[in-house]
């Protein structure tokens, strides 16, 4: 994804800020309807998504789900992550949401708050879904208010990507999953340093307001929180959200990653892909684009490095939601049903896009891409795995992400002093909710 996450997630999982005015809120519930097409109905839906990547697997399962559904006609609405909570907003201000759309952790609440989002308790209660065949964890995720509104598609920590070769030719040895901290920027900084006249850096990662990749994990691992257990107050306030940010601040200017401007021009995963960056801190929803690079012989992953309190790594995954106004409510249903499968997850686990959250499908993504070790993801997940940071509005507090963050890591201004004044405006919001 950019999706725990992109795919997932994220593949990054940054949120637009949302007002949603025309729903206001505070309306009647979204109606918890359990009717599911039968096989002979005819009808056209919308599956909105924001992966390209995903798109083949998406395909093949509207072509396995006709096989049952023949005359349901399903079209993919793919609109580019960066555009596409902007578009969900428009369009759910105006109640035309697509039948079937992708949802992530930041934004469920918000549009569960607004009524726009059909409960699948009805569908649980009939049988057509099995909220205990995924982790209990992203049930949770997709639940407002003791209501679950999502299904799991599926999960994403993030990983150290490397380049073999790009390591053996500036003679540095290869990344371990014991890396710490110190051991990371070593690596990152004698790498810059050798191969600087072949235009190649250390590292790259989604900095640039949007934390999944990479300052969420280190603010984790240097012992701090985003934001409080209980989603009532910020963490960046703490000298351990303050360490986990210079880090990253650290890397750039010493110019063992590149600018934040640079990588704003050319995205990490290109920079990556494209062998111009020898590692890259990412997670599970890359696999899908790093198995077609003509690099990808050269990739290994590990795990992230430990930082000076623990290991650590956001966990997030997309879910399958159901629009509360879908004029074609019953076909929706039943490819909602189809979407959180045995077979639909297994299918995209086989296909190599994203790291299924159905149990027992996660071997079959391990094995699409073996050489890679993608099983890093998901050992990862068990034991240093921390929640995705939410709340009722995250939108509003990640759009103060994104406007005070780049200060701090550019080296405009001091860290400490971004991370001070983005606390007392992310409280104000979080006050608010």
């Amino acid at each position: 994804m950019k999706h725990l996450l992109r795919s997932a997630s994220l593949a990054g999982v940054a949120a637009v800020a949302l007002t949603l005015s025309a729903c206001g809120g505070g309306g009647d519930a979204a109606e918890d309807s359990a009717e599911v097409a039968p096989t002979d109905a005819q009808a056209e839906i919308t599956y909105a998504i924001w992966d390209e990547n995903q798109k083949p697997a998406i395909d093949q399962n509207i072509k396995d789900f006709n096989e049952t559904y023949p005359n349901i006609k399903v079209t993919v609405d793919l609109t580019p992550f960066q555009q596409y909570f902007t578009k969900l907003q428009t369009q759910g201000e105006s109640r035309t949401l697509p039948d079937v759309f992708w949802m992530n952790g930041p934004n469920v609440q918000l549009y569960a708050a607004n009524d726009l989002l059909q409960p699948i308790t009805g569908l649980v209660d009939a049988g057509e879904i099995d909220p205990s065949k995924y982790p209990d964890a992203l049930n949770q995720l997709y639940s407002f208010e003791d209501t679950q509104y999502g299904v799991p598609k599926d999960f994403d920590t993030v990983a150290l990507w490397y380049n073999k070769a790009l390591f053996e030719k500036a003679g540095v040895d290869l990344p371990t999953d014991d890396w710490t901290w110190d051991e990371f920027q070593d690596a990152a900084g004698a790498i810059s340093d050798e191969l600087a006249d072949q235009g190649v850096y250390g590292v790259v990662s989604e900095i640039n307001g949007i934390g999944q990749s990479s300052y969420y994990n280190t603010i984790l691992q240097a012992g701090g929180q985003i934001i409080s257990d209980d989603g009532t107050t910020s963490g960046y306030d703490s000298p351990e959200a303050a360490e986990g940010l210079q880090l990253w601040a650290d890397l750039i200017a010493d110019g063992a990653a590149p600018t934040l401007q640079q990588m704003s021009d050319t995205k990490p995963n290109v920079w990556f892909g494209s062998g111009k960056a020898a590692m890259f801190w990412s997670g599970n929803w890359s696999v899908a684009e790093m198995k077609d690079s003509p690099n990808k012989d050269d990739f290994g992953i590990v795990r992230l490095p430990a930082g000076p309190e623990r290991r650590a790594t956001v966990i997030h995954g997309v879910g399958n939601v159901v629009a509360a106004d879908s004029e074609n409510k019953a076909a929706a249903n039943a490819f909602l049903a189809y979407l959180g499968s045995e077979e639909a997850q297994r299918t995209q686990a086989e296909m190599g896009v994203a790291n299924p959250a159905y149990t027992g499908t996660q071997q079959a993504f391990v094995d699409s891409v073996p050489s890679f070790g993608i099983d890093v993801f998901i050992d990862s997940a068990e034991d240093m795995a921390f929640p995705y940071p939410i709340s009722q509005n995250t939108a509003a507090w990640n759009a103060l992400e994104t406007e005070l963050l780049p200060q701090a890591l550019s080296g405009e201004r001091p860290v400490e002093e971004v991370a001070q004044e983005l606390a007392d405006a992310m409280n104000e919001e979080l006050a608010k909710e």
